[in-house]
């Protein structure tokens, strides 16, 4: 069953169509979504060796991924989809023990940097490489990198503050709270959106990412076309913030948040949810408060151009049933490298996009619709 229909143009872009009928199947999909099957963990993520002679778990429809051999594989970068790959890896080695997969949740910043040193099997990033990046990679290796996205979220409003259990943010108000413009509770921005509400006049204490960040990216890639004069600070996965205190990871914002009374600050959707934080709704593009959720987070997606490189970025959809910030996630590949390595990577891949969908939507991320994981799979064929 589909999110969204992603459909081939005939320029070799594909497109995400509007279809009611699907937009149905997504929410009777992701209306069942349980937090409650994993938590934020440590940043490094494992699945240790099982030893004996475990055969693949039922229904997992996946044969050994390396032939009969032994295979190790490392990786690194965004936390955005940390607690997906979790699974992913843990569910994959059940059904696969002679492959092991570690992955470190640095950030999608020392992802790349892992990634173009060579130092990890594969890399992983909520932001696109940039073309610079792209040409330090050909620089070393004589190739081009491959990206290949491999689910969708969202990046929320997280906040703690007592009292308030239903906060609407307007363009105005979230836009000025990020600039450092808006500067307590009960400001006529905020409250004009939450009639009713018990605003404190309390400091708001903002919270964002210290570390090179693709969930900034994305945050900041919205902000920048949404705020218009209010957001001066520009896009990237770093920037200089002009409010706030930061923590590393989206693991350290969601704990910062929930030790801090009357802070808020943006994590992506399933941190928010597992750690049972509240996330306010915003006003998308339209002029709609919209609540976050994988299905308003797949609406972000409808009518959008996946490029050739499927480096697709939506940084404020037109959608009025959207969410607005909403984006993809990247694993990054080597074209050559240990060719068992390889081969087991294409095979966790190929698993986690297809055995493991169910997983993503479980745990409150968007999965790829079937033409785009066709997609990927046509992109893994320069994996040698």
């Amino acid at each position: 069953m589909n999110n969204h229909q992603i459909e081939r143009s005939n320029t070799g872009t594909a497109t995400l169509g509007r279809s009611r009928h699907t937009i149905q199947i997504l929410v009777a999909l992701t209306l069942g979504v349980t937090t409650a099957a994993c938590t934020p963990q440590s940043p490094d993520v494992a699945t240790p060796p099982t030893g004996g002679t475990a055969s693949p778990a039922a229904g997992s429809g996946a044969a050994p991924a390396s032939g009969g051999g032994s295979s190790s594989l490392s990786g690194a970068g965004a936390s955005f989809p940390a607690p997906l790959y979790q699974r992913w890896f843990a569910d994959y080695n059940k059904a696969n023990p002679s492959t092991q997969i570690s992955y470190q949740s640095v950030g999608s910043g020392a992802g790349i940097e892992q990634f173009l040193a060579g130092t990890v099997d594969f890399g992983a990033t909520d932001a696109p490489l940039k073309p610079e990046e792209r040409a330090k990679f050909k620089a070393k290796y004589n190739a081009d990198p491959i990206q290949v996205p491999m689910t969708g979220g969202s990046v929320v409003f997280a906040y703690n503050l007592e009292g308030v259990k239903d906060l609407k943010l307007s363009r105005a108000a979230y836009c000025g709270i990020a600039a450092g413009k808006i500067k307590k509770w009960n400001d006529p921005a905020i409250a004009k959106s939450n009639p009713g509400a018990k605003l404190p006049d309390q400091a708001i204490q903002f919270v964002h990412r210290s570390d090179g960040s693709g969930t900034t990216y994305q945050f900041t890639t919205h902000l920048k076309a949404a705020c218009g004069a209010t957001w001066t600070a520009g896009a990237n996965k770093s920037i200089s913030w002009p409010t706030g205190t930061g923590a590393k990871g989206n693991e350290g914002v969601a704990a910062q948040i929930q030790q801090t009374p009357s802070s808020i600050g943006y994590v992506e959707y399933s941190y928010g949810k597992q750690t049972n934080l509240t996330m306010a709704a915003i006003e998308n593009k339209s002029g709609q408060i919209v609540a976050p959720s994988p299905e308003s987070g797949a609406e972000a997606f409808v009518g959008e151009k996946v490029p050739a490189d499927l480096a697709l970025t939506v940084a404020d959809s037109a959608n009025p049933k959207a969410y607005p910030i909403s984006g993809l996630t990247w694993l990054l590949l080597y074209p050559q490298k240990d060719a068992a390595k390889q081969t087991a990577l294409k095979s966790v891949i190929d698993w986690s996009l297809t055995t493991g969908k169910a997983t993503a939507t479980e745990l409150g991320y968007v999965p790829l619709e079937a033409s785009l994981v066709a997609k990927v799979k046509e992109e893994l064929n320069k994996v040698k």
